[in-house]
């Protein structure tokens, strides 16, 4: 959807966390250096699946520290609710914090009542020691788990509050109490169209005039010993080798998978109007979106479909061409790539005709649902200046027809639109432009 209107929605404020940086400075710097952030797991038992790599945010260590300068006060209560915080959590309100701090919206800035929170996530899995204890008192003496046993026995040796450490909600929850935010609250799970969805309900929530300021996130692991088995399940993992780094190689004719990862990041956005009155400085704006779900079609191309559908509702009555690049999904698996590729040339035309196309997924894998808002900040970094290569594309695909990004120098423009979409068929697509 592309609207006219007086009221417009501008972005001012960035937090990061990813395998390449903590900061969206060191991010983009990161990507222009053709950095790769795949590497052994260190939170997965190697040697039991059939991948030993990802790319994990190791920078973010969950000490206090990683939220950025914030009072005392602010300081000892998320400390304390860090006993309730997963992983992708901690991560979710850190960015959050960061971006807050980015932004210069503080609480003597912002009306609490008109401030709130649109967070994108995933399903999160519980850790298997939170349940450890507990089954290995129902075991027999043979070592089977006795089920009969879980109630009495089992079941008080796990933590009463152990599921507020999982729920997706919660990186919303907790941002919007830390920070006394009693505006709009909302959480999007739609895997790696997470990041998408919620930066659209965001625009949505501010276009209606139901807020003035929102912090709009995602955050997301595929590192974590159930959920990266899942993934080795059910999904087309990259093959281990020798080099890591090469393992992710979004569009090219030797690809063969994906590679899993971690991140989270988090913008704040405001009308125009409550952004100028507080002086704020303004970063760029959002001016296009689309969001589509496709079922299994008849040729297969239910993925193509869905990212036609976003790549339009994005785009709205501008003219392709005016576009500065185009941030791929690039997962880096044959179908899917393929899928994306050919949808590109349908919105945008032939290689020659379109804007460049990038994707940050060569050098840090499928963040999950933190992936897409991540991969925004890159793009956004990037507007007015050069545009990061593809990491890994030596051999285009002739099956992937897009204007790929190999070189360095290649202009970012002042404008692109960010795009992922799910294994299931669920898309989505924002337009973002520099402000003027």
């Amino acid at each position: 959807m592309d609207k006219s209107s007086s009221q417009r929605v501008v972005i001012t404020g960035l937090g990061v966390v990813s395998p390449l940086g903590n900061d969206p400075d060191s991010l983009l710097k990161s990507l222009h250096d053709g950095a790769s952030a795949i590497g052994p797991f260190s939170e997965v038992p190697r040697g039991v699946l059939c991948t030993d790599f990802g790319a994990e945010a190791r920078g973010f260590t969950g000490d206090i520290s990683d939220y950025g300068p914030m009072d005392k006060k602010l300081q000892r209560t998320i400390r304390k609710g860090s006993k309730v915080m997963c992983r992708e959590i901690e991560m979710g309100v850190a960015v959050a914090q960061l971006a807050l701090n980015d932004a210069r919206l503080d609480s003597e800035a912002r009306d609490r009542d008109r401030t709130g929170v649109v967070y994108g996530c995933d399903y999160i899995m519980s850790l298997p020691d939170e349940f450890a204890t507990g089954i290995s008192k129902c075991l027999n003496e043979s070592g089977e788990f006795e089920f009969s046993q879980w109630g009495q026995t089992g079941k008080p040796e796990v933590n009463p509050l152990w599921l507020l450490k999982y729920l997706p909600n919660m990186p919303a929850s907790h941002i919007a109490i830390y920070n006394d935010l009693r505006g709009p609250n909302n959480s999007i799970t739609v895997r790696e169209a997470s990041a998408g969805a919620a930066l659209s309900e965001a625009y949505s929530t501010l276009m209606r005039g139901h807020a003035d300021a929102l912090i709009v996130g995602s955050t997301g692991s595929r590192i974590h010993p159930l959920r990266t088995l899942h993934a080795s399940l059910q999904e087309k993992l990259a093959a281990n080798q020798e080099d890591p780094a090469v393992m992710s190689r979004p569009f090219d004719k030797t690809r063969d998978g994906s590679v899993v990862g971690e991140g989270a990041a988090a913008m704040i956005c405001e009308t125009l109007s409550n952004a100028q009155n507080r002086g704020a400085n303004i970063l760029a704006e959002v001016v296009g979106y689309g969001s589509s779900a496709v079922g299994k079609t008849a040729d297969g191309d239910f993925l193509k479909q869905a990212i036609v559908n976003v790549l339009r509702a994005a785009l709205g009555d501008v003219d392709p061409k005016s576009i500065g690049h185009i941030h791929a999904h690039g997962l880096g698996t044959q179908e899917s790539d393929r899928q994306e590729a050919e949808a590109i040339r349908e919105v945008f035309g032939d290689p020659i005709d379109q804007p460049p196309v990038t994707t940050a997924k060569g050098h840090m894998g499928n963040l999950g649902a933190g992936g897409g808002m991540v991969e925004l900040v890159a793009s956004l970094k990037s507007l007015g200046g050069d545009l990061f290569v593809i990491k890994n594309l030596s051999d285009l695909d002739a099956n992937c027809p897009i204007n790929a990004c190999v070189q360095s120098g290649v202009p970012a423009g002042d404008s692109f639109i960010n795009v992922n979409i799910t294994p299931q068929g669920q898309a989505s697509a924002t337009r973002i432009q520099s402000f003027a």
